[in-house]
């Protein structure tokens, strides 16, 4: 007997409805505990340069009675500035505050940060200077040029000294930068550790050395209580370019260059000036030198070793005629289009030595400087006009690469140090505001971030930041050799000639009688033209002798308030008519009294 085969059918159980949902995993970095010494002394924190500007990085830790400083760097003057040689800090608080002084420490080479310190050892003892090999010759050399050699000691210092104090503690780490020996600094504090970066980039094929990215991390474990951070590129995203990728680029060119090559760039790029020189050597051309401060660089970096060509292959500018077209390699100042400097010389047939021929090769390893945009695009037009092959930095042609951190490094920089405070630094005050919002984007806590201005102090206690009273911390304007500051006015003047000229008003009077002698005579110069303005001038002459008329017939006329009457009464006619502000001087001439 068959038995029925029945197919049975089992129900699906139900589907249960999830009691909690899934949450992805999120990493989180580890805590860092943070220490700090039983003190009621604040450490100060603040800048003297540096601070909503590129340039003159002049920055200050100061515990009870102890101070550090960090760089001491220059500023140089922009088109407004006629006639000035240097902008550096005010070092008012410095000179008060003497005592203090431990130290000044240099991050690296450039002049914003080093250029400063034959100014501030006019006003200013220091005991000592701890800056790198490259960075320690270079001070020296700028100590000799001034005759301030005997006035403070260079030291030099390398990735593994620590220096100490009786409250403070210094380290260094390795950092990447467009100049060899490039470190960042840290100040241990009894309220936590501060870290400098200098200026900086991380650059996985460095030129020189490599940073120290373990050391960074292991600085970031042991706590940073503030982070101070360039801030030049803050505002471009993505990551700097490697300077190795630029070098190869460099080089390609001079394998298509069938005439001489002339190359511009930054005086301060060693790293690439170094590996220039060494290609035009592989590829047999002699080198020229054109510039005081690429040849000052030159002759450093040779002196330590750096660049080991023979001097045989540097030739003088007179001597460049001797040799073919394609054994030449001319490297020159003025990638920003300076009027004087050699390459716009050149460009303009005014090089006592040099002068462009068809089939030159120009190269601008270097980008326009904000402001000279105008200048670089005048030379590129007179170089092509006489016949060179202009190559600058582009989309297709990268030939320069940055010296500073973009967006990615300077996330990278926050996830290894994981600051609790972050004061950005050497930047404008767009820059510095943009990188609080990068370090807030990565792990640093809204509120901790602080954009300062010069002079701003930040104080750190037991773990809590405040920013307390400024301390004087305004530019001054070195004119010639003087550094009082008094300078400024000196300037707006200057400023004033430039663009609205002066009037001078002669005035004859009798001050015995209080009576105007003759009338008053009105010479222009720079401000309009005074064969075509014979009403202005008249009406002018009017206005003064009326003002002067007022004054001397006053209970208490004098020499000021004539001169001040003047300059009130014309300024607004001249304004009116000629729409020109220029710079009224007053000349009083008063009648000798008669002799009896």
């Amino acid at each position: 007997m068959e038995k029925d085969l029945k197919t049975t059918e089992t129900k699906p159980s139900p589907i249960k409805p999830v009691e909690e949902e899934i949450k992805p995993f999120v990493f989180k970095q580890k805590a860092v505990k943070r220490q700090y010494a039983t003190t009621q002394i604040p450490t100060k924190v603040f800048a003297l340069g540096g601070l909503e500007e590129i340039g003159k990085n002049t920055y200050v830790v100061e515990y009870d009675n102890e101070i550090i400083i960090i760089d001491a760097g220059v500023k140089f003057p922009d088109a407004t500035m006629l006639g000035v040689n240097a902008v550096i800090p005010d070092y008012s608080y410095l000179v008060e505050n003497q005592k203090k002084i431990k130290a000044l420490f240099i991050t690296h080479g450039h002049e914003d940060h080093i250029g400063g310190i034959h100014y501030l050892l006019k006003q200013v003892d220091i005991p000592v200077i701890y800056a790198p090999e490259l960075a320690s010759a270079l001070v020296r050399d700028r100590l000799k040029e001034n005759k301030l050699t005997g006035k403070t000691v260079v030291k030099e210092y390398v990735a593994d000294d620590i220096w100490k104090s009786s409250n403070l503690r210094v380290s260094f780490a390795a950092l990447n930068h467009s100049i060899p020996d490039a470190f960042g600094i840290l100040v241990e504090t009894p309220n936590g550790n501060i870290f400098s970066t200098g200026d900086y980039k991380f650059d996985w094929t460095p030129l020189g050395h490599y940073t120290e990215l373990n050391k960074l991390a292991a600085m970031g474990d042991k706590g940073i209580e503030l982070l101070m951070a360039d801030s030049t590129n803050a505002e471009v995203e993505g990551y700097t370019p490697s300077e190795k990728g630029i070098i190869e680029n460099i080089d390609q060119l001079f394998l298509k260059a069938k005439g001489r090559i002339m190359i511009t760039t930054f005086a301060s790029n060693v790293h690439r000036i170094q590996h220039i020189i060494e290609t035009a050597n592989r590829y047999g051309r002699k080198i020229v030198i054109l510039g005081r401060s690429i040849e000052r660089i030159i002759k450093i970096i040779r002196q330590m070793g750096h660049l080991k060509i023979s001097e045989k292959e540097f030739i003088k500018p007179n001597d460049i005629d001797k040799y073919p077209d394609n054994q030449i390699m001319v490297i020159t100042t003025g990638s920003q289009g300076e009027p004087m400097a050699a390459l716009s010389r050149i460009a303009t047939g005014k090089h006592q030595s040099v002068n462009i021929k068809p089939g030159d090769t120009v190269i601008f390893s270097s980008s326009p400087i904000p402001g000279n945009r105008a200048d670089v695009e005048r030379l590129t037009n007179r170089l092509t006009r006489v016949g060179a092959i202009v190559i600058e930095n582009s989309t297709n042609n990268k030939i320069h690469s940055s010296g500073h951190a973009s967006q990615e490094e300077q996330k990278l920089l926050f996830s290894l140090l994981r600051p609790n405070y972050f004061m950005p630094m050497h930047g404008e005050f767009r820059m510095l505001k943009k990188h609080v919002e990068t370090a807030e984007s990565v792990n640093l806590e809204p509120g901790h971030g602080f954009v300062m201005a010069n002079g701003d102090v930040l104080e750190l206690l037991n773990g809590k930041a405040k920013v307390e009273k400024r301390v004087e911390a305004d530019a001054i304007y070195v004119d010639g050799k003087d550094m009082t500051g008094q300078a400024s006015n000196v300037i707006r003047e200057r400023d004033i000639l430039s663009r609205d000229g002066l009037i001078s008003v002669v005035v004859s009077i009798d001050s015995q009688t209080n009576k105007l002698l003759s009338q008053p005579k009105i010479i222009s110069r720079g401000s309009f033209y005074v064969r075509d303005s014979g009403n202005v001038i008249g009406e002018s002459i009017n206005i003064v002798t009326n003002a002067v008329l007022e004054v001397l017939n006053s209970p208490k006329p004098t020499f000021g308030a004539i001169k001040q009457a003047i300059k009130q009464s014309l300024s607004p006619y001249i304004f009116k008519t000629k729409r020109r502000n220029p710079l009224i001087i007053p000349v009083i001439l008063n009648k000798k009294p008669s002799d009896k």
